[in-house]
């Protein structure tokens, strides 16, 4: 076991340009906000983004990152469609593989347990088939003969999640309502990177929740960064709530102007509530 811990800007120069990259959270829900402005300080480019989207798809996006999307939507939540992103989009900036929540999550799921595939029901009588005519299906061989979609894993060369707590050795834990599937992004990739509230003793995981919250084990984990704040202006229950005011900012804001604020300091700088 060996200490994990590493900067922000240490991650971003292990991720090379053209990776598939796999970006936790959940619409404007602890997203690594931290990391992906490392990232975007960064020259890495030429990106498979693979994400429940938030405003880390809109960033990206909006800084000409993204080579293809796979996604389900890309949401701010209280603002139901990402301005940012929905802007590169109708300008034809990438290519998008749109598909069902349920899928997105079976494509994970294969890649963790390193399948080609899974069969999944979601999709079957959908669009989801029509606009990404690369998908298959298969028959099941048992009496039933069912059809099911051919998802294909979602593999990843790298994963970004952020959580509430981690130690050192890249346990990572969540404290808020909901997982977000980040234990499949760190599955599913060839190296996870867990950015984090605080990094705290790993007893000191068990003593604020129970065992059931230590959502990423270290196995998986290939780097820690502690990072107060660094999901913000998204979610980040219960240690601090959505920015609303900073979210609403970066909706109305041109990219240009608000990524000149933002990765020189600027938003990030105000403490989340």
């Amino acid at each position: 076991m060996s200490d994990k811990t590493m900067t922000a800007g240490e991650v971003v120069s292990r991720l090379r340009s053209g990776m598939t990259l796999g970006i936790g959270g959940w619409g404007s829900r602890r997203k690594p906000m931290a990391l992906v402005r490392a990232l975007l300080r960064s020259d890495v480019t030429d990106l498979t983004i693979v994400s429940y989207g938030g405003p880390d798809v809109g960033m990206l996006a909006a800084a000409g990152r993204i080579r293809k999307l796979v996604a389900p939507f890309v949401t701010l939540d209280s603002i139901p469609l990402e301005p940012h992103y929905r802007a590169a989009r109708e300008a034809g900036a990438f290519a998008l593989m749109e598909i069902d929540e349920a899928m997105f999550m079976w494509g994970l799921r294969a890649a963790a347990h390193r399948l080609p595939f899974l069969p999944v029901r979601a999709g079957i009588g959908s669009d989801v088939m029509r606009v990404n005519p690369g998908l298959r299906t298969v028959t099941s061989p048992y009496d039933d003969r069912e059809t099911f979609v051919a998802m294909p894993a979602l593999a990843l060369d790298a994963a970004l999640v952020h959580l509430n707590r981690a130690d050192r050795l890249g346990n990572g834990q969540y404290l808020g309502p909901d997982p977000y599937f980040d234990d499949l992004f760190c599955e599913a990739a060839d190296a996870a990177y867990v950015s984090c509230e605080r990094i705290v003793d790993t007893a000191e995981l068990t003593k604020e929740a129970p065992p059931q919250s230590l959502l990423v084990q270290r196995h998986t984990v290939t780097g820690v960064v502690e990072a107060p704040g660094g999901a913000h202006f998204t979610s980040c229950a219960p240690d601090y709530g959505r920015d609303e005011a900073g979210q609403r900012e970066y909706a109305s804001t041109p990219w240009p102007e608000f990524a000149a604020r933002y990765l020189g300091g600027g938003l990030h700088d105000r403490d989340p509530e």
